[in-house]
């Protein structure tokens, strides 16, 4: 059986596993997928379906199967459901391996991989073109040289306004692994495709990355990236300001889109609301599907559950800026410019009940009467000990917890691993002494601990040489509420006090565990730990957010 997303003869198909250990870390980029959805068993039957491309209009979805051929399904609306498809026929479709089509913008280019007579190599790029959306397909042209090589060149994605193809080739000269990712340009589109050139070393390995797809705008690139076994795929993405700088470092899109399973080929819808891709993880109708997740912007900047005016007022305060949180339009990772398309973007939410996808734990506090504390994203009931009070409309946001100070605290489920990239920790306080422990790890470091003369500080650090604790001087325990937090962006160590930073630095890295956490004692639960006061809604988040 061959599949087909990059043409491979020499080796076998590309796959993708989570945390495959390479070592950039998992991160997200301002921005967050929706849950994973199979296109369903009208699309995906068989042994699998592959490298799906979505015209501008979302009413043609074209794709390839095992059987070596491009495949096309058609739908009256956006939302609409996929017909069953059908093969685009002899003029596309040869005796030989026929995949990855990749739609131009207007509709009218269709390019493709191919090792039909007249390659140059043992696959080639090829187009073929019509004279409007409803005509038939024409005659394929191989894009010939400088764009084919003697190597295996496959897995099209042209830019929007038709001057950027991006591609992947084997072992062309000038390569740094066993197949690179490549570019060549045009001046106008009558013109012809220039000597390509390889994205460079800040996106490849020594191994292989292959399936380009570039954004709408130009200014994301999706690809996928192995380490060299059939089981090391993943999704990545790099970005760049402007169409002219150079392509930033590579990022690992992270669940949900990555999973236990490999993930390829990468699409975006034309208006960058939806990403497709294939895999055979666990669900899929074939033996690999075609998924599809909403692309979401990140609007609650401050991470306490609304979207209101301080997420307004958060914008504002960097209008012009290219800060990256704010940066939310006209695509969900934003243009380099806070301005007037993030705020109409903004604005669409405002007052909305928004689920935040990166919202990795949440204790709302409010259960009054309960003997467990009830996690909300999870559901489950975690274990609190002692004899706390459930305090009535006594919290910031709703009900509160009240804590002895002397056996009284939660002991939670696995949360997160600190290691694996940003992540915010926030909870509202009251009361306290130092060496009271809002949030601590069990066994291994307080999180959020009220040091010398009531300031708030971390003990989360690196494991490596630079390891310190974090001291803020800020005082938290002056009888007042307090929304505290610690924010961890990768690089950056944040501690904040009601919205303002109380303390920075960098770290190399943070440890990896696989604990629960405690909530109201240190991480030994050693006595003078425990908390005296009240503990309101407390928020894990999966991203570096602004409080």
């Amino acid at each position: 059986m061959k599949l087909f997303h990059a043409p491979i003869l020499s080796m076998s198909l590309l796959m993708l596993c989570l945390l495959s250990g390479l070592a950039t870390p998992t991160a997200y980029a301002e921005f967050t997928f929706g849950t994973p959805v199979s296109l369903g068993p009208t699309v995906n039957t068989g042994a699998g379906n592959y490298r799906p491309c979505v015209s501008p209009d979302g009413l043609e979805l074209y794709f390839n199967r095992d059987d070596g051929e491009i495949y096309v399904a058609r739908r009256e609306t956006p939302e609409g459901e996929w017909t069953t498809p059908v093969k685009l026929g002899p003029t596309i479709n040869s005796p030989s391996y026929d995949v990855e089509p990749c739609l131009s913008a207007d509709g009218l280019s269709l390019y493709f991989t191919s090792d039909r007579p007249g390659t140059l190599g043992n696959f080639d790029l090829w187009v073929t073109t019509r004279a409007t959306v409803n005509d038939d397909w024409g005659t394929p042209i191989n894009l010939g040289a400088p764009v084919n090589s003697a190597r295996e060149d496959g897995g099209a994605s042209i830019s929007a306004d038709g001057l950027e193809l991006y591609f992947n080739s084997s072992n062309r000269p000038g390569g740094y692994g066993s197949r690179d990712l490549w570019v060549t340009t045009r001046a106008t589109v009558n013109d012809n495709w220039g000597t390509p050139v390889n994205l460079g070393p800040a996106i490849h390995t020594s191994h292989s990355e292959a399936g380009p797809t570039i954004s709408p705008d130009g200014l994301v690139l999706f690809f996928s990236s192995s380490t060299g076994t059939m089981d090391s795929w993943e999704i990545y993405m790099t970005r760049r300001a402007t169409r002219k700088d150079a392509w930033g470092p590579r990022i690992n899109l992270g669940p949900p889109v990555n999973s236990a399973t490999w993930e390829l080929g990468a699409e975006v819808s034309h208006d960058g609301s939806m990403f497709y891709w294939d895999s055979p993880r666990l669900g899929a109708f074939s033996g690999c599907d075609i998924w599809q997740a909403p692309i979401i912007p990140i609007v609650d900047f401050n991470g306490d559950g609304k979207v209101d005016g301080k997420d307004v007022l958060c914008m504002v305060a960097h209008w012009g800026t290219s800060d990256p949180l704010c940066d939310i339009g006209p695509f969900a990772w934003g243009d380099g410019t806070v301005g007037l398309e993030d705020l109409t973007v903004l604005a669409g939410y405002l007052g909305k009940e928004v689920t935040d996808p990166t919202l990795t734990a949440h204790w709302t506090l409010d259960e009054t009467r309960d003997c467990t504390a009830h996690e909300s994203i999870s559901g489950c009931g975690d274990v609190i000990l002692g004899n706390p009070l459930w305090r009535h409309e006594g919290g910031q946001v709703g009900d509160a917890l009240q804590l002895d100070g002397v056996g009284d605290c939660i002991a939670t489920h696995f949360v997160l691993n600190p290691a694996e990239g940003p992540f915010s920790v926030l909870a509202w306080i009251k009361g306290g002494a130092p060496g009271r422990v809002v949030i601590s790890e069990p066994g291994y470091a307080n999180w959020l601990i009220v040091g010398a003369e009531g300031k708030l500080m971390t003990e989360l650090m690196s494991p490596s040489r630079d390891g310190i604790a974090l001291q803020s001087q800020t005082i938290i325990t002056d009888g007042q509420w307090h929304r505290i937090g610690l924010v961890w962006d990768g690089s950056r160590r944040s501690l904040y006090v009601d919205g303002v930073v109380a303390a920075e630095d960098t770290q190399s890295a943070l440890p990896s565990s696989g604990n629960g956490l405690y909530i109201g004692t240190g991480k030994n639960m050693e006595a003078g730990t425990f908390w005296s006061g009240l503990i309101d809604d407390v928020r894990i988040y999966s991203r570096a957010v602004r409080p």
